[in-house]
């Protein structure tokens, strides 16, 4: 079972998958977790040690008066300085570790929430605002940082330390034991009756912080449009229905985490009187000591802070069910598109047939229906057709974005279902009309990220694609950062783009409206690069310029989905009554 099934499998069976979530992830930090121990350990016994030792100092006073050695004094004095000093050190170390064990176990989460999402299918992403998605996978994983990191230190401790105080209270009278364990359950059996009273109410609370974030990331990407059409009042109003709705729900979730904190000081200034009043009352009969009254009323001081980091800490325990139970839901999505068995396919240009297939999104009408055409090994097919003709479905079939709803496409004649993802995609090559350029060194931006491409191959890509001139004007070379697209002119864009392909080397290529926005000088160079890119490979170049498809050596027209007209590019552009030369008319291109 890999590490992410183990993560679904705690976020979503037993009655605890918050326990299971933090088994998971503390497990591989044992040293940490075990050296933590130790310190909360150690931190709890000298806060237990540092009353008993002031104790000592009251009933020396009390029983000598002022013939009381001075120099015993002293050294209570300083054994409790030095016990108080070694308390705090052991909790700030105990919290700083904390820390580190928190934050180390939320980013392995976060991996793995970020690799589960990234095998999900091209529907999951479509259907979902990229704000949303970042929500789910940062947002969430945030809200359980400060569980992991706390918990241990304010629940477990917190208990430890209630658990060490009722013990010491039982030994020294066992009528303030008991009566202070009474309130100390009391304590525990609220708390624990109110634990999953707001998990429903933050489970809102996060999902409106989501649909809040998608709504900023759609509407800031798209602020000139809504500037230039003047949609901002839209904009507002719809932002001012999300807030409103976040904060209903904000309020709601914290009216449950607010009732249990007045709970909880409720018993805790409970606690305080009683331990007050019983050590008053066994003082004046005789019972116990000035030191010991002291001791009662110290210890159920000491209450109030577990008693508390544990009331509050439940509302981060609510939060982190809430996030759990979310992260859950994610990791609960399978992928329709799965790995076959793998395929062992030879690296020269292979050949592609599609074999009846039809394809849908969902329940939505057939976008593709009964397509069948064979592209032969070192063939350029050019597929020509309207906007929604499903040109972008096909070629999403080919690269297993999705899987066909019948028929079969085979690559050399093996389904293409039958290889790894990273196989088939390894084999396929696609340049796009929208060329997505990181926020990242030339270097990563051509190599998409791999370290093992040798420099020296990146810049004779680069240098025969034409963009020599334009890396020796970069002030740090394969080095320099690029700031997206924005540094970029389209020409240049489209031609890093190329040389990823190049570097990939594929044996398909598949070139969508690959130079449809460029202007005459960078269309001649793209024009070069597309030559020698298809040299040698099998190809489908989808395009709406005529001009494009020139070099395909057979066309296929699609029109609702359906094949309308395929056949050799030189025989239907020499038929006058061919669809494509009737295109050609219509745009006054030429075809040969």
């Amino acid at each position: 079972m890999t590490q992410t099934s183990r993560t679904a499998a705690a976020a979503s069976k037993g009655p605890t998958p918050i326990f299971g979530m933090l088994a998971i992830y503390l497990r591989p930090q044992a040293p940490r977790v075990f050296l933590l121990a130790v310190l909360l350990l150690a931190g709890i016994g000298l806060q237990l040690l540092g009353p008993q030792i002031l104790r000592r100092f009251i009933d020396s006073v009390t029983a000598h008066g002022a013939g009381t050695p001075l120099t015993g004094l002293c050294s209570l004095a300083g054994l409790f300085l030095l016990v108080t000093v070694a308390a705090q050190s052991a909790r700030i170390g105990a919290a700083w570790l904390s820390e580190q064990v928190g934050w180390a176990a939320t980013n392995r989460l976060r991996h793995d929430l970020a690799v589960h999402a990234l095998r999900l299918d091209t529907g999951f992403h479509t259907a979902r605002t990229r704000g949303e998605l970042i929500e789910r996978l940062d947002g969430d994983v945030t809200a359980l940082a400060g569980f992991f990191s706390e918990f241990v230190i304010q629940i477990f401790g917190g208990a430890l330390l209630v658990a060490g105080v009722i013990g010491l209270l039982f030994a020294q009278d066992r009528r303030v034991g008991a009566a202070l364990s009474a309130l100390a359950l009391a304590a525990i059996v609220v708390l624990h009756a109110t634990r999953n009273l707001s998990v429903a109410r933050v489970a809102l609370e996060r999902q409106s912080r989501a649909e809040l974030a998608g709504f900023l990331e759609e509407r800031i990407g798209g602020l000139d449009d809504i500037r230039a059409n003047g949609g901002g009042g839209h904009v507002m109003r719809g932002l001012g229905a999300i807030t409103e709705t976040l904060n209903v729900r904000a309020v709601r979730a914290a009216q449950v985490g607010r009732a249990v904190w007045v709970l909880t000081a409720a018993i805790f200034a409970a606690s305080a009187l009683t331990a007050l009043s019983l050590g008053v009352y066994l003082f004046q009969h005789g019972a116990v000591s000035l030191g010991t009254a002291y001791l009662f009323v110290q210890y159920a001081a000491l209450l109030r802070e577990p008693l508390n980091q544990i009331g509050s800490q439940l509302q981060d325990v609510q939060r982190a069910a809430a996030s759990l139970q979310r992260i859950g839901e994610l990791l609960a999505i399978r992928p329709d598109v799965r790995d076959g068995p793998g395929v062992d396919w030879p690296t020269a240009a292979p050949r592609l047939s599609f074999e009846t297939v039809d394809f849908a999104y969902g329940d939505a009408p057939p976008v593709l229906e009964g397509v069948s055409f064979t592209l032969e090994p070192g063939q350029v097919l050019g597929l020509l057709g309207h906007t929604g003709a499903g040109k972008t479905s096909l070629i999403r079939l080919l690269g297993r974005l999705y899987d066909p709803t019948a028929g079969a496409i085979r690559l050399d004649g093996r389904d293409i279902r039958e290889a790894r993802l990273d196989q088939l995609r390894r084999r396929i090559g696609v340049v796009s009309q929208d060329v997505q350029v990181f926020a990242a060194s030339v270097r990563d931006n051509v190599s998409l990220f791999d370290p093992g491409v040798d420099d020296a191959h990146i810049v004779s890509v680069l240098e025969d694609l034409g963009l020599g001139a334009w890396l020796a004007r970069q002030p740090d070379g394969l080095d320099t950062l690029l700031a997206g697209a924005s540094g970029l002119s389209a020409g240049e864009g489209q031609l890093l783009a190329f040389a990823h392909i190049f570097l990939k080397d594929p044996g398909l290529v598949v070139l969508d409206e690959a130079s449809s926005r460029l202007d005459p000088a960078a269309d001649r160079l793209v024009e070069r690069a597309m030559d020698r890119l298809l040299a040698g490979r099998s190809a489908i170049v989808i395009a709406h310029k005529l001009s494009t498809v020139r070099r395909a050596d057979r066309i296929l027209i699609l029109e609702g989905g359906r094949i309308v007209e395929a056949g050799d590019r030189a025989v239907l552009a020499a038929d006058p009554a061919s669809r494509l030369s009737r295109m050609a008319a219509a745009s006054h291109g030429a075809l040969s």
